[in-house]
């Protein structure tokens, strides 16, 4: 495969146009995502086509402006000395996987704190899961490979990994939720026992407040953001390349068609008329415990209580209150199994008091004592 498409590259590169040279570059690397055609994306949305290009020409650049863009939730750095050793009764019994949320990378010093405290306070083995070979493909990823691809290329790696092979608990920082509950509702093989969703875009965003334009400096990244998630948001092509795209759920079009027909989270969250959801409420059913935890004054998930699976009431913009939880149509009519799982006593719901992922390590840890035991 390899030595072929290089040859395909090298005959490329001689009569092809720049899109189609940077296809068969972004091919021999199968963690990146394709897109379609130069021409249609081009029409749709040029400043994600620019994107998309650099992710090719110099993915060192666009991935450093990727983590310091005014979306990346970077996870926070752990003195791992503060680290007590484990207690034998608060010992884990199954490994940790971790993901990361979007700007970040697994490769990145923080991240690795993270996925070192957890194991160290658990006494087990911990390790955060990529979408790509190294940091900048793996930074790159979290923005130009959809939640599907994504949840893909996390399953590869998961159920390539032996040590993985009997089942783990997850937890993920921010948009990394969306990769462990699209792995679990779509695989769950090797199983997850344990789910705890940090900050998680788990009901979506209404809005991307840190790309307002009172934004003193919003950059290429909130540039190519603002130009699809308005009337393009929901158009086929962008579904497939942005991530961040996917689970844009705009309160006045949820009940579009554009948004039931074209959404990932429309999808995922059994939104989509005449989708035979049973597979999918049986993997999650085979989870044990949820834990849901909401930073009390989060500023970059929008709203805010959607962490813990709130939304935007139908009154909106004139009404602005969340509607809770319980009173979602998706717990109502259980569309996609968390109202089962809440009738199952499975779902755990928790806070902090910070913005968005900027928890304490004594609260992370307690967390997982808590529940990943």
């Amino acid at each position: 495969f390899l030595s072929r498409r290089l040859a395909d590259f090298a005959d490329c590169a001689l009569g092809c146009d720049r899109f189609w040279l940077m296809m068969l570059a972004l091919s021999l690397f199968p963690t990146t995502y394709s897109p379609p055609s130069s021409h249609e994306l081009a029409a749709v949305a040029p400043k994600l086509l620019a994107l998309v290009e650099r992710a090719v020409s110099e993915p060192e650049a666009l991935a450093a402006e990727l983590s310091e863009s005014p979306l990346a939730a970077i996870a926070p750095t752990f003195a791992l000395p503060d680290v007590a050793p484990t207690d034998p009764a608060a010992a884990g019994d199954l490994p940790i996987v971790v993901t990361h949320g979007m700007g970040d990378s697994c490769f990145n010093p923080g991240m690795q704190s993270v996925v070192a405290l957890a194991g160290k306070t658990l006494g087990v083995e911990a390790v955060c899961v990529p979408t790509g070979d190294n940091q900048a493909s793996d930074t790159i990823n979290g923005f130009l490979m959809n939640m599907d691809k994504s949840v893909e290329a996390f399953a590869k790696r998961v159920q390539s990994d032996k040590r993985l092979s009997g089942g783990f608990d997850a937890f993920g920082l921010s948009q990394g939720n969306n990769i462990i509950r699209g792995y679990i509702a779509a695989y769950n093989d090797p199983p997850v026992r344990n789910f705890l969703s940090i900050c998680g875009i788990n009901a979506g965003v209404a809005a991307f407040p840190h790309c307002a334009p009172s934004t003193p400096v919003l950059g290429s990244i909130c540039e190519a953001l603002t130009e699809v998630l308005g009337k393009l948001a929901y158009n086929p092509i962008v579904q497939d390349i942005l991530f961040q795209a996917n689970y844009f759920r705009d309160p006045t079009r949820r009940n579009s068609s554009e948004y039931l027909s074209h959404s990932r989270l429309a999808l995922w969250n059994g939104e989509r008329p005449g989708v035979d959801m049973s597979a999918r409420k049986a993997r999650w059913a085979k989870v044990e415990r949820f834990v849901w935890v909401e930073g009390s004054r989060d500023s970059m998930v929008w709203p805010r209580q959607g962490e813990q699976w709130g939304d935007v009431p139908f009154g909106y913009p004139k009404q602005l209150s969340p509607v809770p939880y319980n009173e979602t149509r998706w717990y109502t009519e259980d569309t996609f199994g968390l109202q089962t799982a809440g009738k199952a006593g499975k779902n755990f719901f928790e806070s902090f008091d910070g913005d968005h992922i900027r928890f304490t390590s004594a609260e992370l840890q307690g967390w997982l004592k808590k529940y990943f035991k």
